[in-house]
Protein backbone atom coordinates (compact mmCIF):
# COMPACT_ATOMS: atom_id res chain seq x y z
CA UNK A 1 0.00 0.00 0.00
CA UNK A 2 1.46 3.35 -1.00
CA UNK A 3 1.93 6.30 1.34
CA UNK A 4 -0.65 8.24 -0.71
CA UNK A 5 -3.35 5.67 -0.02
CA UNK A 6 -2.72 5.65 3.73
CA UNK A 7 -3.01 9.44 3.85
CA UNK A 8 -6.22 9.61 1.81
CA UNK A 9 -7.73 6.75 3.79
CA UNK A 10 -7.13 8.46 7.14
CA UNK A 11 -8.14 11.87 5.85
CA UNK A 12 -11.32 10.54 4.25
CA UNK A 13 -12.39 8.61 7.36
CA UNK A 14 -11.80 11.69 9.53
CA UNK A 15 -13.81 13.88 7.14
CA UNK A 16 -16.67 11.35 7.04
CA UNK A 17 -16.73 10.97 10.85
CA UNK A 18 -16.22 14.60 11.92
CA UNK A 19 -17.29 16.69 8.94
CA UNK A 20 -19.89 16.54 6.19
CA UNK A 21 -19.32 14.37 3.13
CA UNK A 22 -21.95 13.40 0.56
CA UNK A 23 -21.67 10.52 -1.88
CA UNK A 24 -22.67 10.17 -5.51
CA UNK A 25 -22.45 12.14 -8.73
CA UNK A 26 -25.87 13.80 -8.26
CA UNK A 27 -25.16 14.92 -4.67
CA UNK A 28 -21.74 16.19 -5.72
CA UNK A 29 -23.18 18.22 -8.61
CA UNK A 30 -25.87 19.71 -6.32
CA UNK A 31 -23.26 20.75 -3.73
CA UNK A 32 -21.11 22.41 -6.42
CA UNK A 33 -24.10 24.33 -7.83
CA UNK A 34 -25.06 25.44 -4.30
CA UNK A 35 -21.51 26.66 -3.68
CA UNK A 36 -21.03 24.31 -0.71
CA UNK A 37 -18.30 22.06 -2.12
CA UNK A 38 -14.79 22.47 -0.71
CA UNK A 39 -13.36 19.48 -2.57
CA UNK A 40 -14.50 16.64 -4.78
CA UNK A 41 -12.93 13.22 -5.06
CA UNK A 42 -13.50 11.26 -8.25
CA UNK A 43 -12.85 7.57 -8.81
CA UNK A 44 -10.75 6.63 -11.83
CA UNK A 45 -13.86 5.42 -13.65
CA UNK A 46 -16.25 8.23 -12.68
CA UNK A 47 -18.74 8.59 -15.56
CA UNK A 48 -19.33 12.33 -15.12
CA UNK A 49 -17.29 14.54 -17.43
CA UNK A 50 -18.91 17.68 -15.92
CA UNK A 51 -17.36 16.97 -12.51
CA UNK A 52 -13.89 16.65 -14.02
CA UNK A 53 -14.20 20.23 -15.28
CA UNK A 54 -15.71 21.78 -12.14
CA UNK A 55 -14.36 25.25 -11.53
CA UNK A 56 -13.52 26.89 -8.20
CA UNK A 57 -13.46 23.50 -6.45
CA UNK A 58 -10.41 21.44 -5.58
CA UNK A 59 -10.48 18.08 -7.41
CA UNK A 60 -8.65 14.95 -6.31
CA UNK A 61 -8.61 12.02 -8.73
CA UNK A 62 -8.50 8.79 -6.75
CA UNK A 63 -6.30 6.18 -8.43
CA UNK A 64 -8.72 3.32 -7.75
CA UNK A 65 -12.10 2.56 -9.27
CA UNK A 66 -15.56 3.25 -7.81
CA UNK A 67 -15.69 -0.08 -5.92
CA UNK A 68 -12.34 0.66 -4.24
CA UNK A 69 -13.39 4.20 -3.34
CA UNK A 70 -16.63 2.90 -1.84
CA UNK A 71 -14.70 0.39 0.27
CA UNK A 72 -12.25 3.10 1.35
CA UNK A 73 -15.21 5.17 2.56
CA UNK A 74 -16.57 2.18 4.47
CA UNK A 75 -19.65 1.98 2.27
CA UNK A 76 -21.27 -1.26 1.05
CA UNK A 77 -21.72 0.27 -2.41
CA UNK A 78 -19.56 1.78 -5.12
CA UNK A 79 -18.77 5.51 -4.96
CA UNK A 80 -17.66 7.16 -8.18
CA UNK A 81 -17.74 10.69 -6.76
CA UNK A 82 -17.98 12.34 -3.38
CA UNK A 83 -18.00 15.90 -2.15
CA UNK A 84 -16.44 17.31 1.00
CA UNK A 85 -18.71 20.06 2.31
CA UNK A 86 -17.07 20.34 5.74
CA UNK A 87 -13.66 18.77 6.34
CA UNK A 88 -14.20 18.42 10.09
CA UNK A 89 -10.92 17.56 11.84
CA UNK A 90 -9.39 15.96 8.75
CA UNK A 91 -6.52 17.27 6.65
CA UNK A 92 -8.22 16.14 3.44
CA UNK A 93 -8.02 19.54 1.75
CA UNK A 94 -4.21 19.21 1.65
CA UNK A 95 -4.39 16.30 -0.83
Amino acid sequence: MSEDRIDISRALKAAINTGKVEFGVDQTEKAIKAGKAQMIILARNCPSKELEQAENVKIHRYKGNNMELGALCGKPFSVSALVVIDKGTSNILTL
